[in-house]
């Protein structure tokens, strides 16, 4: 039995990350709508984490994004993706890697988080379901599966609207404002 520890992701773990997400996701795992909120956004900056495993190599990593629901008025992070190697699944490299992600966040003030993603698995950490209407995705989504953990008590209720990257807000925000 192995002893897993997070590590900060590095520039070096970038092609190992992303044979991690195929080997997990397999190779149509862009289409999702959960790419869309990361499509041109750089993860929020040290929050990105690796799990390696001596004589194996990367056997775990998680990121998050960062979001703004609603225009400016609720800044949140996007969990994901989180991806354990299919022969190391069922260790808690997962929970352990959310667990780190999620006490940094916490650590740095970020109040919300969002996922798409398995909500009983994800219920482990705290996770629970959006409630219906309340925030919406870019992109078709299983709304069961939309999934929020409030880092802040009553932060959700200032999350209403669609989530989207803060570039994506800006252009939205500027295009008005010359028309």
């Amino acid at each position: 039995m192995h002893s897993y520890f997070p590590e900060h992701k590095t520039a070096d773990d970038t092609s190992a990350i992303e044979h991690l997400l195929d080997l997990t996701f397999g190779l149509s795992r862009s289409t999702k709508t959960s790419y869309r909120l990361r499509e041109g956004n750089t993860a929020a900056q040290g929050m990105s984490l690796v799990v390696r495993e001596p004589g194996f190599g990367l056997v775990g990593a998680i990121s998050f994004w960062p979001l703004i629901i609603g225009r400016a008025d609720a800044p949140a992070l996007l969990l994901g993706p989180l991806a354990v190697h299919p022969e190391r699944q069922n260790l808690g490299i997962g929970r352990l890697l959310m667990n780190e992600g999620i006490a940094k966040a916490k650590a740095r003030g970020h109040a919300l988080m969002i996922l798409i993603g398995d909500e009983p698995y994800y219920a482990r950490v705290g996770f629970a379901r959006v409630p219906e209407g309340q925030i919406q995705v870019p992109g078709p989504v299983d709304l069961k599966r939309l999934l929020y953990l409030e880092m802040q008590p009553g932060v959700l209720k200032k999350a209403k609207g669609l989530a989207l990257a803060p570039w994506r807000w800006r252009q939205i925000i500027d295009l008005r404002a010359t028309t």
